[in-house]
């Protein structure tokens, strides 16, 4: 009698310490793993290699997510926008600051302000980068990376007549590249004529780009007095050329292949000019003051939470690590992009970087591009009647005048 007592409160035993091991956090059984879906446009080939293997080292440190990187090659934000009305939009996808205030105002951005924590520090991003996501007091994005525009210059062509430095002001670069047209180079200066590149310029003697409101307002005096300067350097000094007029694609590419000696373009024309035109000799500026201010323009990309994610807490932690200290330093640790966190920037040297310092410098006091939440008829018109101007074809005021009724037409047709 004894021995079955016994033999079964061995038994209890037994079972006890099988139910407390089962429920020891030590043995739990891993969760499902969960998938989050990334959408972004393609980029070159070096940039997908370079995105997938961060994605890789994310999922290596969060072996519960799986990333699903999903490349959008056309129709980008069209195909976003149609995926989100019909609710099967990506739970984190790239949005661009020109697009940011539409979808920003539409109530299909989850704001990210309750995910975030202090060690993920907020403060380290570049503050004129931070604004261009929020909206109403809110966080909807974080930035990835970004570019300002700098002065990109011809070394051999600037010695060849006798220029030692790069122009500070906007009359001096027209002076240089009076200089420089019919030298080592066919024409001074490469002039791109879009609005994504002309916005500082209106800027520079107190004009806008659009009102409070998001109208255009580009054909004000102070707006036309900065683009007179495009004009005149193209029409009376004959001393510019857009890409077209030197049969080419591109301002890095009509500056690589030697048509100009001076051209302003952005952080992607460095790694493009080293490896297309390895034997070109080429320094960078900041860009040329123009009535006494100091401006630029900063593009910039962020990574943004669909508001009807599923997978909120994953989605989080994968526009952490992207945009957080070490993903950032993984992303941008090659040159290939510039970091928007001021930290990685000073430990990856680019602050002091020979190339890249200049477009470093310029995010402080930058135009970001960013124009409304209808950025769709001010950049189309403008583009159009602008280069019409510059041609000759019609007076810039009356091109201006015509560019903003229109754009401002259908901006009411589309609220």
């Amino acid at each position: 009698m004894k021995k079955s007592w016994w033999q079964f409160l061995g038994l209890v035993i037994v079972i006890a310490i099988a139910i407390i091991s089962l429920r020891s956090p030590n043995t739990v059984p891993k969760s499902t793993p969960v998938t989050v879906k990334l959408s972004g446009w393609g980029g070159s080939p070096v940039e997908q290699r370079l995105l997938k293997q961060v994605l890789q080292d994310f999922e290596k440190q969060h072996p519960n997510i799986q990333v699903k990187y999903e490349v959008i090659s056309d129709q980008y934000m069209d195909v976003i926008k149609t995926r989100l009305v019909g609710e099967a939009a990506p739970d984190v996808f790239y949005l661009d600051a020109l697009e940011a205030p539409f979808l920003m105002s539409q109530n299909v951005l989850e704001p990210l302000d309750s995910y975030i924590t202090p060690e993920f520090d907020t403060a380290d991003f570049a503050p004129t980068l931070l604004k261009s996501f929020q909206y109403q007091n809110h966080i909807y994005g974080f930035p990835k990376d970004y570019s300002t525009l700098a002065l990109f210059y011809n070394k051999k062509a600037f010695a060849n007549v006798g220029l030692n430095n790069p122009p500070t002001t906007w009359s001096e670069l027209r002076a240089y590249s009076q200089q420089l047209t019919g030298k080592l180079n066919k024409y001074g200066f490469g002039e791109i004529p879009e609005l994504a590149r002309q916005a500082y310029k209106i800027q520079a003697f107190g004009g806008q780009v659009t009102d409070n409101n998001g109208y255009a307002k580009f054909a004000s005096d102070s707006a036309l007095k900065g683009l007179q300067l495009v004009l005149d350097q193209y029409q009376k000094d004959k001393s510019s050329a857009q890409k077209s007029d030197v049969g080419t694609n591109s301002g890095s590419e009509m500056f690589g292949q030697g048509k100009v000696a001076m051209v302003i373009e952005g952080n992607w024309a460095i790694p493009y000019l080293k490896e297309t035109f390895p034997q070109l000799e080429f320094a960078t500026a900041e860009l040329p003051s123009i009535n006494a201010k100091k401006n630029t323009m900063v593009f910039t990309v962020a990574y943004v939470m669909n508001k009807r994610s599923l997978n909120k807490t994953a989605a989080w932690e994968l526009i952490s690590y992207l945009t957080g200290k070490a993903g950032m330093q993984k992303w941008t640790g090659t040159g290939f992009a510039l970091p928007t966190r001021k930290s990685i920037a000073q430990n990856l040297g680019y602050d002091k970087d020979e190339l890249r310092s200049p477009l470093v410098a310029g995010v402080t006091y930058a135009t970001p591009w960013q124009v409304g939440k209808y950025p769709a008829p001010i950049v189309n018109n403008f583009d159009n009647q602008f280069v019409s101007a510059l041609l000759g074809q019609q007076p810039l005021k009356q091109a201006m005048l015509t560019a903003e009724n229109e754009a401002n037409k259908q901006i009411k047709a589309m609220e």
